[in-house]
């Protein structure tokens, strides 16, 4: 067997997903799975690194980049017990860690990831492979998205082109049309802008199911104003965040109209909708659509999608044998396994990097 687990805490920062799969089997075999929200009170502190930097410290950031990575571990080895596997039989963690800025847009870019490696190797006694993401930017790329090409290895078909969807807090494709190179990018958001206006105006999190965005309206003003934003127009290779995306970039959107909550919500679920399939229509247009991600079980906004691209199908990675809820975990432990096999790992196709990269850091088990 060959045992590594990937963990991974996404833009929505909702939970630690966390994934132990066998990569010697033909397909696959996810071993066991979980997702565990953080602590309340992390989670708060990471949120206001995200959303209000000028405000913290540098202390609280080292002392929240350890925090992550506790919480991290905890979660590595309660899922490690729960598949009664002994630790010693996991040949390593792929840890993406938690994205604090994402910014490719800036005369020099970056990407920061906290979620201290060095913690997580003492803790859980495994060698861990962490900081993906940083040597594509470093060679010219994107540093996003990196699933694609964990997505061409896994979900390419001789019979149909596809599309996988990564539906978190922002949205990104994976092109796999037959007889091409793999292609992807970040379309825009997809569960940010929902999960911070109902979160702004409820008790909730997130709209479960896009329950509460079926009791609004979707403003064709408003949904023209946001399919405006420049970043949409565009042209791949690009990424983007929750520095762009959020309750901020909206407020000036909705530019003091007074609109109910609800048809906001019902407006935002029908762009992520609309951006989405503008993108699958214009470069994979007889594709068809597997979702993955939390936004895979949101009915309505798979609704949408189905309604903007029929006949075309659109479904989650279910159908194709792997949960939609951790392929990206799945992926980060494919990850470590590529890169301590010396083997690249991004898609010069995709990100625009200079070329094939090993990534990742190293930090080995044991003295």
């Amino acid at each position: 067997m060959a045992l590594f687990l990937g963990l991974i805490s996404g833009t929505s920062m909702d939970a630690i997903d966390a994934a132990l799969a066998d990569f010697d089997t033909s397909p696959l075999s996810l071993l066991a799975a979980s997702a565990v929200p953080f602590e309340p009170e992390l989670k708060s502190r990471i949120s206001a690194l995200v959303d209000a930097p000028e405000r913290v410290s540098l202390d609280e950031i080292g002392q929240i980049d350890v925090a992550v990575a506790q919480a991290f571990a905890r979660s590595a080895l309660q899922l490690i017990h729960e598949a009664g596997v002994a630790s010693a039989a996991v040949s390593a963690i792929g840890c993406h860690g938690q994205t604090l800025r994402h910014r490719t847009d800036l005369p020099i870019p970056f990407t920061w990831q906290i979620g201290d490696p060095n913690t997580l190797a003492e803790l859980t006694g495994l060698t861990v492979v962490a900081d993906f993401r940083r040597r594509d930017i470093a060679a010219g790329g994107q540093g996003a998205p990196l699933l694609p090409v964990f997505h061409d290895q896994v979900f390419r078909s001789d019979h149909e082109d596809r599309v996988i969807l990564n539906l978190g807090g922002i949205a990104n494709v994976t092109m796999l049309k037959r007889g091409a190179m793999v292609s992807g990018f970040d379309t825009g958001p997809a569960n940010r802008l929902l999960d911070a206006w109902i979160s702004r105006h409820r008790s909730d999190s997130f709209d479960r199911g896009g329950v509460w965005a079926g009791t609004g309206r979707c403003d064709p003003a408003l949904l023209a104003e946001l399919m405006d934003e420049p970043y949409l127009k565009q042209q791949p290779p690009k990424s983007t965040g929750r520095e762009l995306f959020n309750l901020a970039w909206l407020d000036t959107r909705l530019g003091g109209v007074d609109r109910s909550p609800q048809d906001v919500q019902a407006t935002l679920l029908e762009y992520t909708a609309a951006t989405v399939a503008a993108d699958v229509r214009r470069y994979a247009p007889d594709a068809a659509v597997y979702a993955c991600g939390g936004g895979a079980h949101n009915a309505a906004l798979l609704a949408a999608l189905a309604r903007r691209l029929a006949p075309n199908r659109v479904a989650t990675t279910a159908a194709l044998g792997l949960d939609p809820d951790y392929v990206e975990a799945i992926a980060f432990g494919w990850f470590a396994r590529r890169t301590l096999a010396g083997l690249s790992s991004n898609a010069p196709s995709v990100t625009g990097a200079r070329g094939p990269r090993l990534l990742g850091g190293i930090y080995r088990s044991g003295a």
